[in-house]
C-alpha cells in the first residue's frame, strides 16, 4: 500500500486545503482550473505546501493530455517524446499537452531551452514546480512565458484540517481505523511540521501504526504519542534553498535594528539547520563595520576575534561565541558613515574625472624629482600643534567633495578632541 501522504493527495479543488490567496474561489488559478483554460505556470514554494497535489487536481480535471516528468530523472529525449505525443492527432485530438515537471530547477539550460519553442507555440502547457526561487533557477525566457504562483507555508489550521479529513476518510485515509486522536496531539503534529503536510501525515501514520489497540479495539493518540512519533520539529531553514537568503537577511536586519531577541532567534534557526558557522561569523564581521562602524570600533574587534575563535573551536561551542558577537553588534550604537563614505567615493572614482594627486603630497621617489614639484610645499602635520595642519589633500577636481559626512550624533572624532 502507498504511504498515507501519497494516498491523501486531493483529486478535486474542493479537497485542496490552504493557498487561499491563489486557489481560493474566484481567484485566477481557481478560475483557470475550473474552466480548463490553464496557461503555463511555475508553482514556487516550500516542500509539502501543495504544489504537486494541485498538479494532481489539474490532471484529474483537464480534458488535455497530462504528463508528469521529474527533472532529476528526465532529459531532452523525454521532452521530445512528450511533444511528439502531443502532436499526434490520433491519440491527442486537442494537439496540446499539460506537462508537469517536478523540481524544474534541476533542469539544466539545455533541457530548459528544449522546452521553450513548444511552450511559446502553445503545444506544451508547462507547469513547473520548484522549491527554489525561479527567478534565479529557471530560464528567463520560460519565466516570461509563464505565470509565477508563490505558494506559502501552510498554516497550522490548514494542516490540522487535512489531518482531520484524513482521520475521517475511509477510502484513502485512516477512517477504517477506530481512532481517537486528541486535539493537542493534532496541534503538536501540525506545529512540528512547519507547514509541510507530507511530514504531518507521515507522523500521523506512524503514530497510528505503532500504537496498540485497547480492549475495545480503539487506537488512542495523545500528545505524548505524537511527541514520540515526531521526535524533532521540522527545520524551517534550508541552507541550500530560498529560506537561506530569507533567514540570513532577517538576521542581518535584526542586528542592524538593535533587536537582540530577534538576532538570537535567527542565529538559532541557522545553527539548528546546520549552517556553516564561519558563514555566520563573516556576516557578523561585515555588519560590525557596515552598521556599527565608528559608533563602536570595538564591535569589529569582537567580531574578528569571534570569527577566529569559531574557526579554532567549531561547533557546538562556537554557538556561544557567535551569540556574543551578534549581540555585540545588535546592542551597539549604530553608524554607517564608513559604508556611505566609501560607496560615494568609489562611485565618483568610477564615474567622474577625479583629476590628479596634488604635487605637494606626492613622493619624490628619485633624486631630481623635487625639481618638477614632487613634494614641494608639503606641511608635515607633526610639526604643528596637535599634529594637525590645514592643507589640500583632495585633487583639484574634487576640492569641495565630502565623503566623510557624519550626522549630528556621529561627530566621533570631535568628541574625542573635546575630551
Amino acid at each position: 500500500m502507498e504511504p498515507l501522504a501519497y494516498r491523501m493527495k486531493p483529486t478535486k479543488l474542493e479537497d485542496f486545503f490552504g493557498q487561499e490567496d491563489i486557489v481560493g474561489k474566484d481567484k485566477l488559478l481557481y478560475r483557470l482550473i475550473k474552466a480548463d483554460k490553464l496557461t503555463s505556470a511555475i508553482f514556487w514554494g516550500p516542500p509539502g505546501c501543495g504544489k504537486t497535489s494541485l498538479a494532481r487536481v489539474i490532471a484529474s480535471s483537464t480534458k488535455n493530455k497530462f504528463v508528469t516528468l521529474n527533472a532529476t530523472t528526465s532529459g531532452v529525449a523525454d521532452i521530445k517524446a512528450v511533444v511528439d505525443e502531443a502532436q499526434n492527432i490520433f491519440t491527442n485530438p486537442t494537439g496540446k499537452v499539460i506537462l508537469f515537471i517536478d523540481e524544474i530547477h534541476r533542469f539544466n539550460k539545455l533541457q530548459q531551452d528544449a522546452l521553450l519553442p513548444h511552450v511559446e507555440k502553445g503545444t506544451v502547457i508547462l507547469i513547473g514546480a520548484t522549491t527554489e526561487n525561479p527567478y534565479f533557477s529557471v530560464n528567463k525566457a520560460l519565466i516570461s512565458r509563464s505565470t509565477i504562483f508563490k505558494f506559502k507555508e501552510l498554516q497550522d489550521e490548514d494542516v490540522i484540517n487535512i489531518l482531520k479529513n484524513c482521520v475521517k476518510d475511509t477510502e484513502n485515509g485512516l477512517g477504517s481505523y477506530n481512532l481517537n486522536i486528541s486535539d493537542d496531539a493534532l496541534q503538536y503534529i501540525a506545529m512540528c511540521s512547519n507547514g509541510d503536510v507530507r511530514t504531518a501525515l507521515n507522523a500521523l501514520e506512524l503514530a497510528v501504526l505503532t500504537t496498540q489497540m485497547d480492549e475495545n479495539g480503539k487506537i488512542t493518540i495523545n500528545k505524548d504519542i505524537a511527541i514520540n512519533c515526531v521526535q524533532q520539529k521540522k527545520a524551517v531553514y534550508d541552507k541550500t534553498n530560498d529560506s537561506h537568503y530569507d533567514v540570513i537577511s532577517a538576521f542581518i536586519k535584526s542586528m542592524r535594528g538593535s533587536d537582540p531577541d530577534a538576532t538570537l532567534h535567527y542565529l538559532a534557526r541557522m545553527l539548528d539547520a546546520g549552517e556553516d558557522p564561519m558563514f555566520i561569523a563573516r556576516r557578523i564581521v561585515i555588519q560590525s563595520s557596515e552598521d556599527v562602524g565608528l559608533a563602536n570600533s570595538d564591535a569589529l574587534k569582537v567580531a574578528v576575534a569571534a570569527m577566529n575563535a569559531v574557526h579554532q573551536i567549531g561547533m557546538p561551542e562556537a554557538k556561544i561565541i557567535l551569540a556574543q558577537a551578534a549581540l555585540t553588534v545588535a546592542l551597539s550604537p549604530k553608524s554607517n558613515t564608513s559604508y556611505r563614505g566609501i560607496n560615494k567615493a568609489m562611485e565618483d572614482v568610477r564615474t567622474k574625472d577625479v583629476g590628479q594627486v596634488p604635487m605637494h603630497i606626492r613622493n619624490a621617489t628619485a633624486s631630481g624629482m623635487e625639481d618638477f614639484g614632487y613634494g614641494q610645499g608639503y606641511k608635515y602635520p607633526h610639526d604643528y600643534d596637535h599634529g594637525k595642519v590645514e592643507q589640500q589633500y583632495l585633487p583639484d577636481k574634487l576640492i569641495n567633495e565630502k565623503y566623510y559626512e557624519p550626522r549630528e550624533w556621529e561627530n566621533f572624532y570631535e568628541e574625542e578632541e573635546q575630551k
